[in-house]
């Protein structure tokens, strides 16, 4: 009996790019015939797994997304008018299709090479412009990570202002409660004295303050005038930071205008979905005072080669891969997609727009407050926006009512309820709440009639007065076309995974499928509050429960934590949970952390925000972990020693046959093993981080599992932990959740960005488990062939054994600074012009390149690459041999945009053909990069954070 072909092509051989004839030629080059005899050389066995993960077969992608969508379909889309930062939102059709669900803005990378990331950087200093204007404080940042988190890096940015000469920070008790919980979790390990209370229990000298921080409006919607406290706080050499509603910002007076030094929070209410908690960016701003301090990126002006306004990052010297330990945050992945989102929401709208949107929501609010007042109910008297609290006879009878009419409210102890309203709403729903709240079937009056009568006005002091987006870029796209055709020309400025492979060392940009990625945008996952009933979340449960089980089999740990929002929060949830794990035995003192001279630099910040000291142990000759140096440093610090953070495979992409003694150094000095999973890629299917004798391991969704880097975020960092830990994984004061003896909350929401987890739960489940391990073997194979066919014309910095590398390799650039004067950023240039983005650069080791093709690229992409390196050697070798002028060439001039090349003038000692068509393929298809080489030092001399003149260099 014959049986039914399968439904085409599997989704393993639609991820996995080379086919199975062009694996076999690749394998044939390196001396290989199968996959696994090349693994089984490159892949120490003494830590391979025994056996093959055990997880579900593979799914067909209309399977998957079939399985998804009953997952969906579990979970319940009611009102939600909780409130407590997160809201209902309309977000514009052309921006939800043209942004969120396009892979030309979501498949970018981190905007580090700057020439080829004009379109989204000019999108985050739009960004930076709206905080600045709207919070009347003149510097932002282009995005952090949640509002929660934001407050926490205003706090430590003020305790930096400091000096750390002080040890107090203050906290309203009406600020929101995951607030206040991440800001107690982080005070602590830093020994931060947390004084939490209401404003009339200030005391800036008695409580050694070196800052403060309230919500506005507050938790429970009152508006409050706070030029008083900001004097007292000031007077007594403290700093003050709000936490500002965004929107509300449209009528109330700005937080700089009342006194305050920093005001964070979250712009998700401008047209970002709730997502069940995120990714939504959130927000910094502060007085140029203080920009040393600032957390996160920052995009500044500069100009290029030829006098053109062009945009970078600007003074990188505070970032972690600079200042490693000594850095003003931990911050690396950030949520730049959602924040372009945010900037394109408030562009689309405009100023009156915006206000207009503002207005209606706090119109509603007057009419139910009014209403709520007829019917005996009291609100309290304060100034409002969007918020009540409301005093009830029975709150659980409430709650019950409102459920009927399909309503979630803000639950309190006691009988209060809470109900804040949003862009969503309408007056129907002012009626339902009216009847909800009050358990009546009907109302005897109609709403609309209180609506007529409600006072607008605002108390003195409180109106806003100022403008503000007043900047072109906020008045010229509020036509659809114009919108459109802003957006398609800022994504055209970008290259991206849609225009070539992006080869990223470290950062694993591999295909993010469009099964994948459908899901993230059906209501049942982008509607959901964060705090909902929990049976209303049924299928979120459901889908992260099933997603934490295979990654916890996939990494051979006992748990895992899906709370952390990007890599660098799940760094520092698995150092606070070994940290809770020792002082749960008493070891107050285990305060060391060991890192790597190769580790990410968010490694050692990191390590520092944890309440760990940081001590180096250093690489040898072949970039592994030098042992010697490491038993040592265990010897000496063994009464102190509480972790050692290590990358596997290495930070120089090679599998260290040691790692297993390396743990055993560690275990026996009494210290834990904190694996950072960057480079899991080259494990799963292979080995597990639990097995060779990690602790806990983070794993970024955003490389190894497919949620993509959306030009720099979102990302995901869950935490996978040892029996031993799972008792401190990560809780949450409003849902709880957690170990048994949970440490503190990493983020604002339970589950940090749970709308994009159904990437990696589809990506896995499509897979399979078969499908898994050959992407690693495939990864793996792609490497070696690249480094074998480039052995030929540079040197590969660092070998395994049998010398094969792992995922990723080094390309050394340095000896051509000396034979011809050029600089490693000089080829990251070049490659613009064949059409690629650079890998990466000067990390791990200045001065050189390193490269990852993972498993999704074509062996056609990857001789692409491969060819254009060789072409730069050939124009280095040029360089080298006199053909080529040692300043006027084609590196040192590069990129080469399109209005440089046909310029009338031509004064260069090479051809207009050779700087701009220097490979056959760019003929057919040519990227044109929007700008010349930039001017860095510039940037930093001349810091300008905000949306120029449109007259500014020409």
């Amino acid at each position: 009996m014959s049986s039914l072909p399968s439904h085409g092509t599997p989704f393993v051989d639609r991820h996995v790019a080379p086919s199975r004839p062009e694996i076999a030629e690749m394998l044939s080059t390196l001396g290989h015939a199968t996959l696994e005899s090349l693994c089984d050389a490159a892949v120490p066995g003494v830590i391979r797994s025994p056996g093959p993960l055990q997880l579900p077969a593979g799914r067909a992608e209309h399977e998957a997304l079939a399985a998804i969508r009953q997952l969906a379909e579990r979970n319940t889309c009611m009102r939600s008018f909780i409130g407590m930062g997160y809201h209902g939102t309309l977000t514009p059709s052309v921006i939800l299709r043209n942004v969120l669900e396009n892979p030309g803005w979501y498949t970018q990378y981190t905007p580090y090479q700057a020439e080829i990331s004009q379109g989204r950087l000019e999108a985050l200093l739009n960004f930076q412009t709206l905080v600045a204007d709207l919070t009347g404080l003149p510097l932002s940042n282009s995005s952090l990570l949640d509002e929660a988190t934001a407050a926490a890096e205003a706090m430590h940015m003020c305790h930096s202002a400091a000096r750390g000469k002080r040890r107090g920070f203050f906290v309203e008790q009406a600020c929101h409660p995951q607030t206040i919980a991440l800001l107690q979790a982080r005070a602590e390990p830093v020994g931060i004295e947390l004084h939490v209370g209401p404003l009339s229990s200030i005391d800036p000298a008695a409580q050694d303050l070196f800052g403060a921080i309230v919500q506005y409006p507050d938790t429970d919607g009152a508006v409050r005038d706070y030029r008083a406290l900001a004097q007292q706080v000031h007077d007594g050499g403290a700093l003050l930071v709000m936490a500002a509603d965004i929107l509300a910002l449209t009528l109330l007076t700005p937080p700089g205008e009342l006194g305050a030094d920093v005001a964070i929070g979250s712009t998700q209410r401008l047209g970002v979905p709730m997502g069940f908690g995120g990714p939504h960016a959130a927000y910094l701003s502060t007085t140029d005072k203080y920009k040393r301090q600032m957390p996160g990126r920052i995009v500044g002006v500069s100009k290029d080669a030829h006098g053109k306004l062009a945009y970078r990052l600007a003074i990188q010297t505070r970032e972690q891969h600079i200042r490693r330990d000594k850095a003003t945050s931990n911050i690396c992945t950030a949520q730049v997609l959602l924040a372009i989102m945010a900037s394109m929401y408030v562009a689309y709208h405009g100023p009156d727009g915006l206000t207009a949107i503002a207005r209606r929501i706090r119109m509603l609010t007057l009419t139910l407050r009014g209403g709520l007042e007829k019917l005996g109910l009291s609100t309290g008297d304060a100034p409002c926006f969007d918020t009540l609290r409301v005093e009830v006879p029975d709150a659980d009878a409430v709650h019950a009512a409102a459920a009927e009419w399909q309503i979630n409210l803000r639950h309190y102890d006691g009988s209060v309820v809470g109900v804040a309203l949003d862009e969503t709403a309408t007056l129907l729903d002012v009626h339902d709440l009216l009847c909800a709240i009050s358990l009546r079937d009907e109302l005897d009056f109609d709403p609309g009639e209180l609506l007529e009568q409600i006072d607008e006005t605002l108390p003195a002091g409180l109106s806003r007065d100022s403008s503000f987006l007043t900047h072109p870029s906020f008045h010229a796209y509020h036509a659809e076309h114009e919108m459109l055709r802003y957006l398609t020309r800022l994504q055209s400025k970008d290259l991206s995974l849609t225009t070539s492979m992006i080869p990223l060392g470290s950062c694993t940009m591999k295909l993010n499928a469009s099964s994948e990625m459908l899901p993230v945008t059906w209501p049942e996952f982008g509607s959901l509050h964060p705090f909902v009933p929990a049976a209303q979340a049924d299928g979120y449960t459901a889908m992260c429960d099933e997603l934490a089980a295979w990654l916890a089999e996939i990494t051979g740990f006992a748990e895992v934590s899906l709370q952390p929002n990007a890599g660098s929060q799940g760094e520092y949830a698995g150092l606070m949970v070994i940290r809770a794990h020792h002082l749960s035995r008493g070891d107050t003192e285990r305060d060391v952390c060991i890192i790597p001279r190769s580790a990410h630099g968010t490694n050692p910040a990191s390590a520092v925000i944890a309440g760990f000291r940081v001590v180096v142990v250093d690489c040898d000759s072949d970039g592994n972990i030098d042992v010697s140096d490491l038993e040592a440093k265990a010897r000496e610090h063994a009464e102190h020693l509480g972790a050692l953070m290590i990358t596997y495979p290495s930070t120089h992409g090679v599998f260290e046959a040691s790692i297993k003694h390396i743990c055993e150094i560690i275990h026996e000095s009494g210290g834990q093993v904190y694996m950072d999973g960057a480079n899991l890629n080259a494990q799963v299917g292979l080995c597990k981080p639990g097995e060779i004798g990690a602790d806990v391991c983070h794993l970024n969704l955003h490389k190894t599992f497919c949620i993509p880097h959306g030009g720099g975020g979102p990302g995901m960092g869950p935490i996978g932990v040892a029996e031993h830990l799972a008792p401190y994984l990560p809780g949450h004061p409003v849902t709880g959740g957690g170990g048994e003896q949970a440490i503190g909350p990493v983020s604002a929401a339970a589950l940090g960005s749970p709308s994009i987890l159904p990437i990696s739960w589809m990506y896995i489940a499509m897979m399979g488990a078969e499908g898994l391990t050959r992407a690693t073997q495939v990864a793996i194979l792609n490497a070696n062939y690249m480094a074998k066919r480039l052995s030929e014309h540079f040197d590969i910095l660092y070998t395994g054994q049998n010398g094969l590398v792992a995922h990723e390799f080094v390309i050394d650039a340095r000896p051509f600074k000396a034979s011809c004067g050029v600089e490693v950023e000089d080829i990251a240039k070049r490659l613009m012009d064949y059409g690629f983005h650079a890998p990466t650069m000067s990390w791990p080791v200045a001065g050189t390149l390193m490269v990852e093709p993972t498993e999704s690229e074509s062996r056609a992409e990857l001789d692409r690459l491969c060819d254009a390196l060789i072409g730069i050697r050939e124009e280095i070798r040029d360089i080298e041999e006199g053909r080529a002028d040692r300043a006027d060439n084609p590196l040192k001039h590069a990129p080469h945009p399109a209005h440089v090349v046909t310029a009338d003038a031509w004064d260069h000692a090479y051809g207009r053909e050779q700087a701009a068509y220097p490979a056959p393929w760019v003929r057919s298809h040519k990227y044109w990069p929007p700008v010349s080489r930039i001017d860095n030092t510039y940037g930093d001399r001349n810091l300008m954070c905000l949306c120029p003149s449109p007259d500014d260099f020409g």
